[in-house]
């Protein structure tokens, strides 16, 4: 990985017009490729499997199911555990990080935003990346936006066409625009650490 996606992962700025910026457009284009191909025609779970595992440079679990299309920058930072279902439609901006734990749900047309834009008009175009992790059993209802930074905990559920701009408790159930805590999902304790350890 060099030095510019390295700055993209630590939060750096990444201006246009610094050295690499090229290469970081070549390596999207590619991704963008290598997704379109996979996103031409009904591909069979094993085909799909093969396209994500070379967008994501590592392995995809067996257990996990991506439904094309996916549209997707760059995969070499997103983590993808097992038991998860992506449903189709789904936008994934990884350049920042992004780590998806186990059997999460993520429904159609969910957005997963991990680059911003400096807010300084004279340099808008640079860009810098902020992490979204997304704890096990978490689950995104369609048309759901997660914007940088953001870190969704153990088991919570986002309702449908959210916009996710703040941390979200585990075991909480948020839905709106800004999305807030509408409800608590009521385990044991108990149940939730002995469900985590497995």
């Amino acid at each position: 990985m060099n030095d510019i996606f390295r700055k993209d992962l630590s939060g750096e700025m990444v201006s246009p017009n610094e050295a690499g910026y090229g290469d970081l457009i070549a390596d999207i284009f590619a991704t963008m490729k290598t997704a379109a191909e996979m996103n031409t025609g009904y591909r069979t779970p094993k085909e799909v499997h093969e396209y994500m595992e070379r967008i994501l440079g590592k392995k995809l679990d067996a257990s996990t199911t991506v439904l094309p299309p996916l549209y997707i920058d760059y995969g070499i930072p997103v983590h993808i555990g097992k038991g998860c279902f992506i449903q189709q439609c789904c936008t994934i901006f990884g350049r920042g990080g992004i780590t998806i734990g186990n059997e999460v749900f993520i429904g159609p047309k969910v957005n997963l935003i991990t680059i911003n834009h400096d807010p300084d008009p004279a340099n808008r175009s640079a860009t810098y990346g902020r992490p979204i992790v997304i704890e096990d059993k978490v689950w995104i209802g369609i048309n759901s936006t997660i914007l940088p930074g953001i870190k969704i905990g153990y088991g919570a559920i986002v309702g449908a066409g959210s916009v996710v701009t703040k941390n979200v408790p585990a075991l909480a159930i948020v839905a709106g625009n800004p999305a807030r805590v509408i409800k608590k999902i009521e385990i044991s304790e108990k149940e939730m650490l002995t469900d985590m350890s497995r």
